[in-house]
């Protein structure tokens, strides 16, 4: 019997390894669902493409974040690299005055603080906390396929040093992030129809700081553009960010460095707290096609978490706090899938379900939040009904648990539909600038994450 030669290809091809659950990326949504399912007992691989600690955005956390880190045991690493956030400021170039909110005023008083981050560090504690607790951690390793079958997966990928490997997996949790890796592969993934948006993005020293104990809190200002973050981190670093419709970023014609100065100049407030702050390493970063979505996040053998599966405008910060949210309701449907199958159809309806509602909630008013009833809103808050509480929950993130604030959002929604048919010119104009703004314009300089030192 003639034995055809082995090939190259075939000789380079490695037989795979055996595992429980596959996890894409090691960001919040994957350190965390990696974790939880080693824990359980499982035969977990968790691949980052990268090597920690990297550079990443999304600096602002959620008080509802805190939980998490409890029930991970983690609350006390993340308090010693954060800075606190006890609150929101606004800003606004149509007002003489900036407004505050707190968490401690939600509906719920357990939550009063978060903290800001530098993400290369907390990202790293998740990461390492997912190898203490049993999972095997691959840093490095970028995959490159995954191909499904009615027994599980086969999942290919490529060390840094061009080693092949490979694993077969009975489930996969994508956690690939923004690299959305299976809503790609499986042409899942969509714009986000209702809104279109871009970035820029840089770190700052010497920055001025609120006083005292608003020293950690969030500034969110306007411009005629968009908005901007203020996000001040433990290290005497701020990361300022402007987040703008795509027809601004598309009118570049210099510099990213230079590009992103006239921008800041264009909001007198902002400028005036950078007078005497520095840009730190000459970086600013840029990114276009900010928000999107995918068709779904579960399939048989496969779930997608956070930002893998969709991304919304980070005005509310509440990236982080969705991610981590979507390991935790994962880590309970792989369980029903490997362990209980008759169980396993209704847990992925209801993953489904849920990874709709936390962005649907916050989307209402992200889609609303340049609109002059809505800054009205945020400029005097007030509390009818409870509607102040009840907006100061949904910003802390306290969306999934039992807090009553569904009717007073209700209520609060209703005044604003009120408010704007008493204007009805302004409304009609904004509504006209909105539905220009959000114009898809095609691919954007700066489509990925780039850097102009």
């Amino acid at each position: 019997m003639n034995i055809p030669p082995t090939t190259n290809a075939e000789a380079a091809a490695p037989a795979p390894e055996h595992c429980d659950v596959l996890v894409i990326g090691g960001g919040p949504a994957g350190s965390t669902a990696a974790a939880l399912l080693a824990q359980q007992g499982r035969k977990v691989v968790l691949l980052e493409k990268e090597h920690h600690p990297r550079f990443h955005i999304g600096e602002s956390l959620l008080p509802a974040n805190v939980q998490l880190f409890d029930r991970l045991g983690l609350r006390e690493d993340i308090e010693r690299i954060g800075m606190p956030k006890f609150g929101v400021e606004f800003v606004s170039p149509d007002h003489d005055h900036v407004a505050m909110v707190e968490f401690a005023d939600a509906w719920d008083k357990t939550m009063p603080y978060a903290w800001q981050v530098r993400r290369s560090e907390m990202d790293e504690i998740l990461f390492r906390n997912a190898g203490a607790r049993g999972a095997q951690t691959i840093e490095g390793c970028r995959v490159r396929d995954v191909q499904f079958d009615a027994e599980g997966a086969t999942v290919s990928a490529r060390l840094d040093d061009g080693a092949a490997r490979s694993w077969r997996a009975r489930f996969v949790l994508d956690a690939s992030g923004r690299d959305t890796f299976l809503s790609n592969k499986l042409k899942a993934k969509k714009k986000n129809p209702k809104h279109n948006s871009s970035a820029l993005f840089g770190h700052f020293r010497n920055a001025d700081r609120l006083p005292g104990k608003l020293e950690g809190n969030i500034t969110i200002f306007w411009f005629a553009h968009g908005w901007f973050w203020y996000i001040p981190l433990a290290d005497g670093t701020t990361s300022i960010g402007a987040v703008c419709w795509p027809y601004y970023l598309k009118s570049r014609s210099k510099p990213l460095k230079d590009f992103f100065a006239d921008t800041i100049a264009l909001c007198p407030q902002l400028a005036a707290r950078l007078s005497q702050a520095t840009l730190v390493d000459d970086a600013v970063y840029a990114t276009g096609n900010y928000s999107y979505t995918s068709t779904h996040c579960s399939g048989e053998r496969y779930l997608m978490l956070g930002d893998a599966y969709t991304f919304i405008d980070p005005v509310f910060s509440s990236g982080v706090y969705l991610a981590m949210y979507s390991a935790f309701e994962g880590a309970e449907v792989v369980a029903a899938v490997l362990d209980r199958p008759a169980a396993a159809a209704a847990a992925r309806r209801r993953f489904e379900r849920d990874m709709r509602r936390g962005p649907r909630e916050f989307s209402w008013f992200i889609f609303r939040v340049t609109n002059p009833t809505i800054r009205e809103f945020f400029m005097y808050p007030q509390n009818p009904f409870r509607v102040k509480e009840a907006l100061l929950s949904l910003l802390a993130g306290d969306i999934y648990g039992k807090t009553p604030i569904w009717r007073s959002l209700r209520l609060l929604k209703a005044l604003y539909y009120l408010v704007s048919a008493g204007h009805p010119r302004r409304t009609w104009q904004s509504w006209q600038r909105r539905r220009r703004n959000i114009r898809d314009l095609g691919p954007l300089a700066g489509e990925n994450v780039v850097e102009a030192r």
